[in-house]
């Protein structure tokens, strides 16, 4: 076997690496300019890592291996929490693993609980020691045990794995502050603003109002050092291959504690070069290539998931191509923020445009799909398109703003505005589904229609979601409404941020006493649930296009596999709709799978945030 020292491996992992050795070599050789003795470092370092992983998780890796397509069925649920917020530790979370399995969960993610330092952590993206697990939450054992606990219940475990940036207080950071010049080679460090300013040409800022510019001066050493999202964040440098190396082995260390799916945060900005944006660059390309060459050597029951919050063109190139594939999965980040739009709008063209454009692609794209994630709703709406319709992007988002903060007329919308710049519009926008679909003001009023009404758009966006392809993602309190928790704003460590407020605790109360409205959503949407998981026509390999329904305010869409059709509609508006459902004398053989009704006439009257799945 090439590259490596002569140390006796199994035939299962001379097997994989030789399969795979002349690209990754070729692949490393011309990003990192035929640094051989780099290159071999590393490819010594993935045995180690092949040898730790213990018996289970070798044999997960040959069944999945096996069954290449076990994430894209149609039976798996997914879910998103915040360990502290769900359930205290990571013991806390073990003991509650039955709740999680009656809400029909088979996949968790959990958010950022490596060691982070408190009050500059980003929600835990600022990782100080990423071997280690937040001392509040528990230690590098408890999450181990609570993969394996999760493996022997039939649950997946993902995991962000931040990749562009360490915590000021990493020990790289640590050494390169007090002047070890190895260390400084990790990061981007200069003597003075010349170099600086000349990126700051063309790499624009993510955070403007709360984190300007993209570097930062260290007082205490005299130095600029890189830090595109928060000051305390400071950026690697992967042009050092050393980076790239201790990263990997870092990902690794992370797939042998059991975690299935390995969320790469912020992966378009880790490669940096001048008179660039620094984003989505080719080489970003070919260091993600790689990670999937060396999971597939190491743990090839570990998939990459890729957040890439860029328009659709910038995103669908990290699924790589058939031969040569880069991650499994992707966060279907510009649908969320369409539904949004098109809960505020009331029309459907935009979201209908976008299904149409994922519906084309490939059927070995895997999306993960979700109506909330623990970060804000940013409006990167496709404004070209809309422009057609005399739409102007600063207005709109001023629309949207006002709407979803209750603002608007006729809104019921309670949410929050984050980094908010009333020059260009570019707040985003923070709140739990529930509060954005209206329930917090109708409590609130105690006006039984207005909580009907907040109930059915809640609904109505699951039922959207799980009839999408992809993974369907929940958020955690969104299974039982969970409303926005402002007691965020007496916490100095988090009242700055207002993404806080749809990462409450989670209201165990309302579970343990059968609150009402709790229930009422849970158990309608665990019927949903269950009808994915029953039907394959819900699979990821089914025929997905999108229908007229003769209804600005109702999106139709039409799933087909293996002889069978569903035919599904959603009502994004508060009045009833009358639509166009079927073809020709066809209405009498369609049920609706959700309240088992079948339809006697081609035409219907669709209640307000109606959701209508209709099979043969």
């Amino acid at each position: 076997m090439a590259g490596s020292k002569t140390v006796k491996k199994t035939a299962e992992y001379t097997k994989r690496f030789d399969e795979r050795y002349d690209e990754l070599k070729w692949l490393y050789c011309e990003l990192y300019n035929n640094n051989m003795e780099a290159f071999d470092w590393l490819c010594d370092s993935l045995y180690g890592y092949y040898q730790e992983r213990n018996a289970d998780l070798k044999k997960l890796d040959r069944s999945r291996v096996k069954n290449p397509d076990w994430y894209k069925q149609n039976d798996l649920l997914g879910m998103m929490m915040y360990t502290n917020a769900f359930a205290g530790t990571l013991k806390g979370v073990k003991e509650k693993l039955p709740y999680v399995k009656s809400c029909g969960v088979n996949y968790l993610h959990f958010m950022p609980l490596l060691e982070s330092p408190k009050g500059r952590d980003d929600g835990g993206y600022a990782v100080a020691d990423f071997r280690k697990v937040k001392p509040e939450l528990g230690t590098m054992e408890d999450l181990e045990d609570l993969t394996a606990e999760c493996h022997r219940q039939g649950i997946s475990c993902c995991l962000d794995f931040v990749m562009n940036h360490t915590s000021e207080d990493h020990e790289w950071a640590r050494a390169a502050r007090n002047g070890d010049p190895v260390a400084r080679s990790r990061y981007f460090f200069y003597d003075d603003w010349f170099v600086p300013n000349i990126y700051e040409e063309t790499v624009p800022e993510v955070f403007p109002t709360t984190a300007p510019g993209n570097f930062t001066w260290i007082n205490d050493c005299n130095q600029v050092v890189m830090t595109t999202f928060y000051p305390y964040q400071w950026d690697l440098n992967y042009a050092n291959p050393m980076v790239f190396n201790d990263m990997v082995g870092n990902m690794l260390y992370m797939a042998n504690r059991g975690i299935d799916v390995i969320r790469l945060d912020a992966v378009p900005y880790i490669w940096k070069q001048i008179g660039t944006n620094c984003r989505n660059l080719p080489q970003v390309h070919t260091l993600v290539r790689m990670m999937r060459i060396i999971s597939e050597i190491v743990c090839p029951g570990v998939l990459l998931l890729g957040e890439v919050v860029m328009e659709p063109s910038k995103v669908v190139p990290y699924f790589g191509t058939v031969d040569k594939p880069e991650c499994h999965m992707l966060y279907n980040v510009t649908t969320m923020a369409s539904t949004w739009n098109t809960i505020a709008t009331k029309n459907v063209g935009l979201l209908k445009r976008q299904m149409d454009q994922l519906c084309a692609l490939p059927k070995d794209y895997v999306f993960l799909n979700y109506l909330r994630c623990h970060d804000d709703i940013g409006w990167g709406l496709d404004y070209d398109w809309l422009a057609q319709f005399g739409i102007d992007e600063v207005a709109h988002k001023k629309f949207l703003n006002d709407y979803f903060t209750g603002k608007g007329y006729n809104s019921d919308s309670r949410g929050e505005l984050y980094n908010d710049d009333p020059r260009l519009g570019d707040a985003r926008l923070c709140g739990t589904t529930a509060s954005l679909s209206g329930l917090e003001a109708g409590q609130y009023e105690a006006n039984a229609d207005k909580i009907d009404q907040a109930i059915a758009c809640d609904l109505m966006l699951h039922g959207y979601l799980l009839a999408q392809s992809g993974i369907p993602v929940l958020y955690s309190g969104d299974e039982i409404g969970q409303t926005n928790d402002y007691t965020y704003k007496n916490d100095p460590d988090k009242c700055a941020d207002s993404r806080y407020l749809h990462r409450g605790n989670f209201p165990w109360d309302k579970v343990e006493n059968k609150d009402p409205v709790a229930m009422k959503i849970f158990d309608a949407l665990r019927h949903m649930e269950d009808i994915r998981a029953s039907h394959d026509v819900f699979s990821c390999n089914a025929n997905v296009y999108t229908i007229e329904t003769g209804c600005a305010s109702v999106l139709g869409i039409v799933r087909e596999y293996a002889g069978h059709e569903l035919r599904a509609f959603f009502n994004f508006s508060n009045m009833d709709q009358l639509i166009w459902t079927m073809p020709d004398d066809q209405a009498d053989i369609y049920t609706d799978l959700i309240s088992g009704k079948t339809l006697r006439e081609l035409g219907a009257v669709m209640p307000r945030y109606g959701c209508w799945w209709f099979y043969r």
